[in-house]
């Protein structure tokens, strides 16, 4: 018994020495803070026995967050002051100061004719120089200082540069440009060899602008294209050492609007059938041009593969789509002028198409997760085949088919490459065709070619309808964001259909204007009203194969149908013809809605299930 008092004794010793070293604690946290703590001098009575409820569950986590207690002022002031310590604000901006005060003092003397501009541009030529020397040196010593000696060069030889050559006419054209690339890769050699972002990047967005205002809006286009292409690939560099789309988009804007202010002017020269002037260079357009367009395609394929299995920089993954675009605008429009063939121009981008679809599929058989850059060449390949196949054909409709046909392989490789986006690229490339074919069919009399515009509908209407089969039995890729994010269900599954619908109608179209033939006043009744006819007698259709599939897609595309009918009936139809041709139209309408009425109310009653042709009901 007396051992266990001894024991119990000894417990509550230690137990007093913690509470009282607890206790010097709170007084000296309650000290440093300022808040002052009341003793407790009454003891607090003792809890009650705690009894477990079975109708209580405690979760082991707790979703509530302590807010953030308030900041002094004085501590914000003192994390601004050390940011601004260590970031050495201060003499960097003072430094900045006192350097821009030399080059103004300079150009005061050179303005008061003191010393003549050529001599005046050379000092100031001679201090930016420096400027860079000294930033290339105190990045060796490891200065704080040395991003605003380099910047500050780089800038200012850019300025100079332009003046001298624009306002002094004392520096020759050549000089000047390469200059302005000198300062460049100068300053990308510093950001390299020191991992800085600061030199690179004022050196590049120098080069390009100044390069683009030499001599606006008359420069020399060659050698601004050569200035150019540098900028471009300096930009991609850059982005190795740090994330800057902001440079990279500037670049790319002034490079599109340099090449198609040529583009402009040496078409319109050539339209006009006028000598184009010396420094349009028109031997000189395509080569630059090719340049462009191949350095635009190694810094996308360097950027996507740089990325590896990472989500790839929007400027990486959209520049071959911008380059194909942008790169057959301006060729088409001089070529068209009478500076080629535009069926050599159609051929040579039919290769250059199918040569971006081959990058693509080498892209994927890298077999990485969502097949990471292979959707930006593919779409990049399909644009440039739909622009280049009609310029191919002299015709947009030869062209569709193929397209059409294009699409359905998309979505079959689409399957095999495990890519979400290649796949939705098929269905725009399906409605694209099909929406083209409308274009060209309702803006164009058929009466010329009569066969070939049936044709071509039909071939793509069979297509749409095969793709979309296709569509319903293969189901997206698991992997993909955009049918695991945005389109859960496949609900874009249905393009290809309404493209075969709207092909299939204009098919339709084409053999009852020949049938009935069509012109001004009461000569076109039959054919309006034969359209409407058509559009209810599909709508009648889809919604008797809906309803014995038990097919809720095909039910709402018909719902749809019926509505383009009724609009059609009561919009056009009403107002625009009379006759025996304005009831047979108002009738298919009134039978279309009938029997979809019964349909509709018997589907209310039955029991759905989903169909063969569609898998899981989307």
């Amino acid at each position: 018994m007396a051992d266990a008092l001894s024991t119990l004794e000894q417990k509550v010793n230690e137990l007093t020495t913690e509470l009282q070293a607890l206790k010097q604690r709170v007084d000296l946290l309650s000290t440093s803070r300022e808040q002052p703590i009341e003793p407790l001098d009454t003891v607090l009575p003792a809890a009650p026995p705690y009894t477990a409820s079975p109708y209580i569950v405690f979760s082991e986590k707790t979703e509530k967050k302590i807010p953030p207690q308030p900041s002094d002022p004085s501590e914000v002031t003192e994390e601004l002051l050390t940011w601004a310590g260590k970031a050495s604000l201060l003499p960097r901006l003072a430094t900045l100061c006192f350097l821009l005060v030399v080059a103004l003092i300079l150009r005061t003397i050179t303005d008061a004719g003191l010393i003549n501009n050529l001599t005046g541009s050379g000092i100031g030529m001679g201090y930016a120089a420096a400027l860079m020397l000294t930033g290339w040196y105190l990045f060796h010593r490891g200065n704080p200082l040395a991003p605003v000696f380099a910047a500050c060069g780089a800038a200012l030889m850019g300025t100079i540069v332009v003046e001298t050559h624009a306002r002094f006419q004392s520096l020759p054209l050549v000089p000047a440009y390469f200059t302005l690339m000198a300062t460049g890769v100068a300053m990308a050699v510093v950001s390299y060899r020191y991992n800085a972002f600061t030199p690179i990047s004022v050196g590049t967005m120098s080069m390009c602008l100044a390069g683009a205002a030499i001599d606006y809006p008359h420069p020399f286009f060659p050698y601004l294209a050569m200035i150019l292409v540098t900028a471009n690939v300096l930009g991609c560099l850059a982005a190795r050492i740090k994330r800057c789309s902001w440079m990279r988009w500037i670049i790319l804007c002034v490079t599109l609007a340099m090449l198609h202010l040529w583009a402009l002017r040496l078409g319109t020269a050539l339209y006009r059938q006028q000598q184009p002037a010396p420094e349009l260079a028109p031997t000189w357009f395509i080569p630059a041009l090719v340049a462009l367009v191949a350095a635009y395609l190694a810094i996308a394929i360097f950027g996507i593969l740089r990325s590896g299995s990472n989500r790839i920089a929007r400027f990486d993954f959209s520049l071959p789509t911008i380059n194909v675009i942008w790169s057959f605008a301006a060729a088409y429009y001089v070529v068209g002028a009478g500076m080629g063939s535009k069926s050599a121009l159609g051929i040579i981008c039919i290769v250059a198409a199918a040569f971006h679809i081959g990058l693509g599929a080498w892209l994927a058989s890298r077999h990485l997760e969502r097949a990471p850059g292979t959707n930006s060449f593919v779409v990049a390949g399909t644009v440039l085949l739909a622009m280049a196949l009609p310029v191919a054909f002299g015709n947009a409709l030869p062209a569709l088919p193929i397209l059409s046909g294009m699409a359905c392989g998309l979505c079959y490789v689409a399957s095999r490459w495990q890519s979400g986006g290649v796949r939705l690229s098929s269905y725009l490339l399906q409605a694209y065709a099909a929406v083209v074919l409308a274009l060209v069919l309702f803006s164009r009399p058929t009466s010329a070619q009569p066969y070939m515009g049936s044709a071509a509908a039909l071939i793509v209407a069979g297509i749409g309808l095969f793709h979309y089969r296709h569509c319903r039995k293969t189901p997206p890729p698991t992997t993909s964001e955009i049918f695991t994010r945005l389109d859960t269900r496949d609900s874009s599954g249905a393009i290809p259909l309404l493209a075969a619908l709207v092909s299939a109608f204009f098919f339709l179209r084409v053999i009852m204007q020949q049938l009935l033939g069509s012109g001004p006043g009461a000569a076109d009744f039959p054919f309006r009203s034969a359209q409407s006819t058509i559009i209810n007698l599909s709508a009648i259709v889809l919604m008797f194969i809906a309803f014995r599939q038990r097919n809720k897609e095909l039910r709402n595309i018909a719902i749809l149908v019926t509505v383009v009918g009724a609009a059609k009936v009561f919009l056009s139809d009403l107002i625009g013809i009379q006759g025996m041709p304005l009831v047979v139209s108002v009738f298919s309408f009134g039978l279309a809605a009938a029997l979809e009425s019964v349909a509709l109310g018997k589907w209310q009653g039955g029991k759905e299930s989903s169909p063969p042709l569609n898998g899981p009901d989307p």
